[in-house]
């Protein structure tokens, strides 16, 4: 296998493409002055893309050989509890308030953008961070809760 072969070269970009949309998304968190901002997200989606694709190309020379159950699905699903552990850590109880649940959702958004990537899913995960940031950011300004806390008061 060459230094820079075609499939190793597409890899990188890959990586670089999880970086860029795990940043962007991390943008409106680092804005607001959280903990888990652009690194955090940046590297979150790096690790599951790097996961995805070392699941799906490092392995495939398995296939079809007897004995061997190669499933790489099963990826998908240990990438989900490890950042499920990962945004548990970010999630802050204080009385009846809770803090990071945002976060913690937008790292494991990140992750799942990040699989997107690795599995080559380039327009959906471009789309997907799109939305990530269109939520953060848009829907922070109709802060539902808020709302009800008037109503509350009014009474």
């Amino acid at each position: 296998m060459d230094f820079l072969d075609p499939q190793q070269l597409r890899i990188m970009v890959q990586l670089l493409l999880a970086v860029f949309l795990g940043g962007f998304m991390g943008i409106e968190r680092e804005y607001v002055g959280k903990a888990a901002g652009i690194r955090t997200f940046a590297l979150v989606s790096l690790g599951s893309c790097l996961f995805t694709v070392l699941s799906r190309e490092a392995f495939s020379s398995f296939l079809g050989q007897a004995g061997v159950s190669y499933d790489p699905s099963r990826l998908a699903g240990n990438v989900v509890m490890g950042i499920g552990f990962l945004g548990a850590g970010l999630i802050i109880f204080r009385g009846i308030k809770i803090e990071g649940l945002t976060t913690a959702a937008g790292l494991w958004t990140a992750s799942a953008v990040g699989m997107a990537v690795g599995c080559r899913f380039y327009l959906i995960a471009i789309f997907s961070a799109l939305l990530v940031v269109l939520i953060l950011a848009v829907f922070r300004r109709f802060r539902v809760e808020q709302f009800f806390e008037k109503e509350e008061r009014e009474e």
